[in-house]
């Protein structure tokens, strides 16, 4: 690693961790600040697929002796990296901040995430409880253990760079796993970092492998199609419902289950007996926290009819003190878009709305000079801004249906809670939900209607705690979990072992000395 003065701070120049050692293969790519294109975060090489090889058999060396390592140990390990990341927890924040463009409040508590995480696993390590099950034979006993799956291959998005890594690492290498992680090309230094302090906490070298590089055409796809040379025994991502779609299929022509964490269009239900104040704040913070770039924010509000009107003047008025900018020089709600890509799939759906028939309410594009935001902070040619954006539209309409992921939202009207459990259900997607009601039935019916992973009530669709599972249905995921125990079953598989005491071959089922039941009586002819 070197370092080099860059606007905001030293700019990195980091290259690939294989077994502990920097590599640096492969041609240069750069990472500069969203929030202002001239500050350099990080220079960082784009891995090869040989380089994605070597680290693969680099992951396999190192299996051998952590999956043998006692799982207290490994535990051990974690709660070194809790304390060391609370440690660094104000570098971690503030480089997050820069290289992805999050609030700082967001970026502390994605860094808190982490160390919730590793606190939470460390003392896992001493309860990967198998059982102990009853055997149908004389002298033979019967366990379950929880075994490591072996190498595993990872890539996570950039929007959350080290709390959603931490759901894969850390339980991954709990279980006795190794890994070789590709992270977003939008966060290599947090990555590079994050690496450095699994080792300082004593995770041996090799055990958490780090490749850089894109997507499609790129690192991340390689790294995919390496799974059909039998170099990987387990598959985690976490990005688009498309992406993801094709990940399944290579894992499954490979007999590999894989973890996948995709998109959503999570609705948020107003009822009519709704704390309004509670509900717009709540909404407001489910379509704009990370400036919409959340696979757990809000896609559609859908509003009780007698409150429609109400609920909408409310909400714009929040909408429109929205506070826009660079984050690492002001106080605001949202900063930049992460990267273009993001930024260009989010202009196109303006003409979405405008050929689906929805109402704009609020938004013009991108924040620029000629389109001055009101509340914008800083220089809005510095980076890739969007203007909270509020439409009114139907199910049906495109932007009804698919994922956005930026500052927009829409607000549907519906009438009672069938219609409202009916027009949620309608997307594709089944990721996050929430409802505002104080009528309990209201709510019970909306907790066992939805077709969602997690549903909150009276709170955000955003949001997620270190013990509890997190994931989706239909096109938001293939039924994996992660966070909690939960995501245990995600990285072990479990191995049955019967042990033989008697000293003899004794044979379930055909040796087995089942209870012959005696000839019946028959009772109505002794009661009369």
């Amino acid at each position: 690693m070197k370092t080099f003065s860059s606007k905001y701070g030293n700019a990195l120049e980091i290259g690939h961790i294989l077994g502990g050692e920097e590599v640096f293969e492969g041609e240069w790519s750069e990472r500069f600040n969203p929030s202002d294109r001239e500050d350099l975060v990080a220079r960082f090489p784009i891995a090869t697929k040989e380089t994605l090889r070597r680290a693969l058999r680099v992951a396999r060396s190192a299996f051998e002796d952590w999956s043998r390592t006692p799982a207290p140990i490994r535990g051990q390990v974690l709660f070194n990296l809790a304390k060391i990341l609370e440690r660094e927890k104000p570098t971690l924040t503030r480089l997050m901040v820069r290289e992805v463009g999050k609030t700082f409040k967001e970026a502390a508590g994605d860094v808190q995430e982490a160390i919730d995480t590793a606190l939470f696993f460390a003392s896992e390590g001493r309860r990967l409880y198998g059982q102990t099950v009853p055997s149908e034979m004389k002298d033979k006993e019967l366990f379950t253990f929880r075994r490591p799956l072996g190498v595993v291959g990872m890539i996570t998005a950039g929007n959350f760079p080290i709390a959603v890594p931490s759901w894969k690492l850390i339980p991954a290498v709990l279980a006795g796993n190794s890994v070789v992680w590709k992270p977003s090309e939008d966060s290599p230094a947090l990555s590079y970092v994050f690496v450095k302090l699994f080792e300082e906490a004593g995770l041996p070298p090799g055990v958490i492998n780090l490749v850089f590089g894109g997507g499609k055409e790129s690192t991340g796809q390689w790294l995919v199609e390496l799974m059909d040379e039998g170099l990987m025994n387990k598959f985690a991502f976490t990005g688009s419902t498309r992406v993801g779609r094709w990940i399944g299929e290579v894992a499954g022509r490979n007999l590999i289950r894989p973890t996948l964490e995709l998109g959503g269009k999570n609705p948020l239900v107003v009822m009519r007996d709704a704390d309004l104040e509670l509900a717009v704040e709540g909404a407001w913070w489910s379509a704009f926290a990370t400036g919409g770039q959340r696979c757990t924010s809000a896609g559609n509000i859908l509003v009780d009819k007698p409150i429609y009107e109400e609920f909408k003047r409310r909400f714009l008025e929040k909408v429109e003190a929205t506070w826009v900018g660079n984050p690492l020089l002001h106080e605001v709600t949202y900063g930049p878009f992460i990267n273009e890509r993001f930024f260009e799939r989010w202009l196109e759906h303006y003409a979405w709305g405008e050929k689906d028939g929805a109402r704009l309410l609020f938004g013009k594009g991108r924040i620029q000079s000629h389109t001055s935001y009101p509340l914008f902070f800083g220089d809005p040619e510095a980076g890739l801004y969007g203007w909270p954006t509020v439409w009114e539209a139907a199910p049906g309409m495109r932007q009804f249906e698919e994922e956005i992921f930026g500052p927009t939202i829409n607000l549907v009207q519906v009438d009672g809670i069938e219609e409202a459990i009916r027009v949620a259900n309608s997307t594709p997607y089944g990721l996050s939900s929430a409802i505002y009601t104080h009528h309990r039935h209201w709510a019970y019916l909306f907790k066992v209607g939805i077709r969602a992973g997690m549903t909150s009530i009276n709170n955000a669709t955003v949001g997620a705690e270190a013990h509890l599972p997190f994931g989706g249905v239909k096109a938001s995921g293939n039924g994996a979990r992660e966070s909690g125990i939960w995501v245990l079953e995600e990285y072990t598989y479990w191995h049955a072992v019967n042990e033989e005491y008697s000293g003899k071959l004794q044979l379930a089922q055909m040796d087995t000395g089942y209870v012959t039941p005696k000839p019946a009586i028959s009772w109505k002819e002794v009661v009369g």
